[in-house]
């Protein structure tokens, strides 16, 4: 019996993918509406999601299938419809009612009476402009990566910083947090751990250089499981060698504090690596996921999130909450003693100077800035200008000013300059351009690769990601088109006598509970839809409630499973599970509270959340006026 339960449990991935469908078939075949059809959809989306039964890009195309077959969106459908005669726009017409346009209208070849209306189109949205920010993004990333400059950043602010242990957990936390605002979280967590312990390595070293044995096998170094090759040569050395005397009180509180040390470095690493990515549009794929579902759900919100708003919102947050988190692993893992941790006394300083060694090392093999490393910093660098400038708001824009429409928006997005540099990255040599021959042919010229290629590209590109971003976006559509938002907005309702801070603090709470089990981007993609139809509902700005859910979808801080960068530094640091529980509940509860601070302080003038916007308005059925329960901050 006991077998026949473990083979069930082996193949526990395919019972769920056949057995799911079936088990809520109920709901679509008793309720018979649109409504309970995008519902079954967006529920088994969600289970298969959380169990991670299919990989999450499979399941994101689930849309394509589901809701062309159940009749809430076509695949790719173009109606006929006349062109009435006298009419300005064919949307004010009555043989437009009900169709939602989301492309311009262009006429028929032949019969300028006639025009082909895209209807609702499932397939289009798996590639709309925050698809493309993402894609354009990652290309600059990749170079950087590609050229070491991410590596180069980061020894030289160490060696400037220094080596004693505060300033130490503090100095990779900065790194690795500015970092996370332009490339991987993961990617960065992959390059910084290591360069933490081959520092850690030489702070615990022992000065006088006797003990080396003992310093090889400092148990601060080794994984959770150690090797069989390890034990046993622990145990010739044992049979073989003298016997080491027993470690004194001192030596194996010595060993304790390393421990913890190396364990406060592994998780100030893949914490920051979280928690810098909040800080940029393109920082973290769910940052991403709320501008698409934003523009999806609210097309006329006028660019209300873009990339120049969300920096001004979300760095002060990201500066706070990674400030309180550094406090808190000193405080878990190096007490208040300054003196140790300021690194005095002679023995200290020696070792500092080992590891300080070790970091100027590593600077000097990279050797000075290439011609690739400065044209990927200009470019990179210019990018950042771009995006800041194109249309921040409080000031007219290059956007505005050269590339505008007939309203005066911009005509370029963000993702429009993230691709452009991307093309610039492939045109641009890695070398200054010269008359070099190419080594064993003589008399042919060589020219220099280009900084990218796509050989790179087609490699290091997480294209699960796009399609991800695409799935969602797929869903908020349905959702709208279905009526199943306007369905859960009427029933959340009564949320309106609960003040706005309370319902903002609750629902960041459970955000921050259920991306502990489930991908942070698959989270954001589930809640998101529902939040803005409750703001509807209840006539409060829908970013009051987005924007706070969408931060806490990256406090996945208490488990390894929860975000790779967890996992990475799991299998480095010599943790267990309830060290990083530990750590983690603690920051979960400072993540949530700075959230709550910035949505109620900043942010508001930022984004004007005392009022229900127009644009939310025109998408419901009532009307939320300025004298309705629509102010989100509490009374005085």
């Amino acid at each position: 019996m006991a077998t026949c339960w473990q083979g069930l449990w082996a193949y526990r991935f395919y019972l769920i993918v056949f057995f799911l469908p079936i088990f809520l078939l109920p709901l679509p075949i008793l309720i018979p509406t649109k409504e309970a059809y995008c519902a079954y959809t967006i529920i088994l989306m969600a289970f298969l999601w959380c169990t991670e039964a299919l990989p999450l890009a499979v399941t994101a195309f689930l849309p394509t299938v589901m809701f062309p077959m159940m009749g809430i969106m076509g695949a790719s459908v173009m109606i006929q419809r006349p062109f009435p005669f006298g009419s300005k726009s064919p949307g004010d017409q009555p043989p437009f009612a009900g169709i939602s346009v989301s492309a311009p209208c262009a006429p028929r070849g032949g019969d300028p009476f006639l025009l082909l209306v895209p209807a609702c189109q499932v397939s289009t949205e798996y590639l709309k402009d925050s698809n493309m920010l993402f894609i354009g993004g990652m290309l600059v990333a990749l170079a950087v990566e590609h050229w070491n400059l991410h590596k180069r950043i980061a020894l030289r602010v160490l060696l400037t910083i220094g080596v004693r242990p505060s300033l130490l957990i503090l100095g990779f936390m900065v790194v690795t947090a500015f970092l996370s605002m332009w490339i991987s979280n993961t990617a960065t967590t992959a390059m910084m751990v290591p360069i933490a312990h081959a520092v850690l390595d030489q702070l615990h070293e022992t000065p006088t250089g006797t003990d080396a044995e003992e310093g090889r096998n400092n148990p601060a170094f080794e994984l959770q499981e150690p090797s069989p090759q390890k034990e046993e040569t622990k145990l010739d050395n044992k049979q073989d060698g003298p016997a080491h005397p027993v470690p004194s009180e001192s030596r194996a509180q010595q060993n304790e504090e390393q421990l913890r040390f190396t364990q406060g470095m592994s998780l100030c690493v893949c914490y920051s690596a979280s928690i810098g990515g909040i800080a940029t549009l393109t920082g973290t794929t769910t940052n991403l996921v709320l501008q698409g579902q934003v523009n999806s759900i609210f097309p006329q919100n006028g660019n209300v999130v873009n990339f120049a708003s969300w920096f001004f919102f979300a760095f002060p947050t990201m500066v706070i909450l990674l400030l309180l988190s550094w406090v808190w692993l000193q405080f878990l893992f190096l007490g208040f003693n300054f003196r140790k941790s300021c690194g005095l006394g002679d023995q200290m300083r020696k070792q500092e100077r080992a590891a300080f060694e070790v970091i100027r090392r590593e600077h000097k093999r990279l050797g000075p800035m290439t011609f690739a490393e400065k044209a990927v910093t200009i470019l990179f660098v210019l990018l950042v200008v771009l995006w800041f400038t194109r249309e921040p708001g409080f000031f007219t824009g290059w956007g505005n000013l050269a590339f505008s429409d007939e309203n005066g928006n911009s005509m370029p997005s963000d993702g429009t300059v993230a691709i452009l540099i991307g093309v610039i990255l492939f045109i641009v040599p890695s070398k200054i351009p010269g008359l070099t021959q190419e080594p064993g042919k003589p008399g042919k010229l060589k020219a220099p690769p280009a900084l990218l290629n796509w050989k790179i590209v087609k490699e290091k590109m997480p294209w699960n990601i796009v399609l991800l971003l695409g799935g969602g976006f797929a869903l908020a559509k349905g959702s709208e088109e279905s009526g199943l938002s306007k369905w859960l907005g009427d029933k959340l309702t009564p949320l309106e006598s609960v003040p706005p801070p309370a319902i903002a603090l609750i629902l960041c709470l459970l955000i921050a509970t259920f991306t502990e089990c489930a991908s942070n981007v698959a989270t954001t993609t589930i809640f998101l839809p529902i939040l803005a139809s409750m703001s509807q509902a209840i006539c409060i700005h829908p970013l009051y409630v987005m924007l706070p859910c969408t931060l806490s979808s990256s406090l996945a801080f208490m488990l390894p499973v929860a975000t790779p960068p967890n996992a990475i530094a799991f299998s480095f640091g010599g943790l267990k599970v309830t060290d990083m529980a530990r750590a983690g509940f603690m920051l979960n509860i400072i993540g949530v509270l700075v959230i709550t601070l910035a949505i109620n302080t900043w942010s508001i003038p930022m984004f004007d959340l005392h009022s229900f916007p127009s644009w939310a308005q025109s998408n419901t059925t009532g009307f939320c006026g300025v004298s309705q329960a629509n102010v989100t901050t509490p009374s005085p």
